[in-house]
């Protein structure tokens, strides 16, 4: 018996923030994935992804928006209560979209409450600067966690010059440096880094006392985010440098579609197999009932 249970893999147990401050304290590493829908959800939460961020990139992705700035909050909501149905253990995180708490710290809190409301949301994710630290204060004094988004914003591309890695000069890297301290200040749980340079990103997670991700600021950090769809190619207007492709899904689908169309047009599918017949005496009837000629 004790045999037995020994084979058997452990339970998982719900993710947390002090788990995520324990992994960072004993070097453990983090993954962090953005899922934006139901299955994706599942599937994270059963291999083990400490956290689901439900990304704005998601509007892209699903929708089609040519950038994030154009991703409502509905649609975000609407993604993030998919996650909710699909995840269990996976610390649930939304990346607040654009203008929805800049604008005061009332609509910060008001509009992070609905995600927790609504969708089940556990945590926030903003982008910004240390401009943005007063409404992020706010958010976690209502008891919402935040983590820090620093580095590329895509919120902020026309005053960041476009997606141009950040922090590789010294007076940029020590801006970096601060807006990430300001939001520490300010109560964030986390910081992520996007595009930093590394030297950045290390720098921050040897320095804050808690835990630093990198999205394409390296491997030196607390842990890794990662677009869920860039790591099947399902994006393909742009792969980003910072990306790995695990499994090109695209020639997949297409022989998928292909080997489809072709059966429909043979008539191939669907086969016996995929339909329901009438049995003898009650086809029999119904041709009776209705006259049909059939042979």
């Amino acid at each position: 018996m004790s045999d037995q249970k020994a084979s058997q893999p452990a339970k998982r147990r719900k993710v947390t923030i002090p788990q995520l401050l324990a992994k960072k304290k004993n070097g453990e590493q983090i993954t962090q994935v953005a899922v934006y829908d139901y299955e994706n959800a599942i599937v994270c939460d059963r291999v083990g992804v400490d956290i689901l961020c439900v990304s704005d990139t998601g509007g892209m992705v699903l929708f089609g928006h040519d950038s994030t700035v154009a991703v409502s909050f509905e649609e975000v909501m609407m993604m993030a209560q998919a996650v909710y149905r699909g995840s269990k253990y996976g610390l649930r995180m939304v990346d607040m979209p654009y203008m929805s708490f800049h604008v005061s710290t009332e609509q910060a809190v008001d509009n992070a409450g609905q995600f927790v409301a609504r969708a089940g949301a556990e945590v926030m994710k903003c982008e910004g600067n240390q401009h943005h630290a007063k409404h992020i204060e706010a958010i976690v004094k209502a008891g919402i966690p935040v983590q820090g988004h620093i580095g590329i914003t895509p919120m902020r591309m026309p005053q960041l010059g476009g997606f141009r890695a950040q922090g590789k000069t010294a007076d940029r890297a020590k801006e970096l440096i601060d807006d990430a301290l300001a939001m520490v200040d300010a109560g964030c749980f986390s910081i992520m880094c996007e595009v930093t340079s590394v030297e950045v990103c290390e720098y921050l997670t040897e320095v804050l006392p808690v835990p630093v991700i990198s999205l394409g600021a390296g491997n030196r950090a607390d842990g890794v985010h990662i677009i869920g769809s860039d790591l099947f190619h399902l994006y393909e207007a742009h792969v980003p440098r910072h990306s790995k492709i695990y499994t090109d899904l695209v020639p997949i689908l297409e022989d998928g579609y292909t080997r489809y169309m072709e059966d429909v047009r043979s008539r191939a599918y669907p086969g016996p197999e995929h339909s329901v017949f009438m049995d003898e005496e009650e086809l029999a009837k119904f041709k009776d009932l209705v006259g049909w000629k059939k042979d």
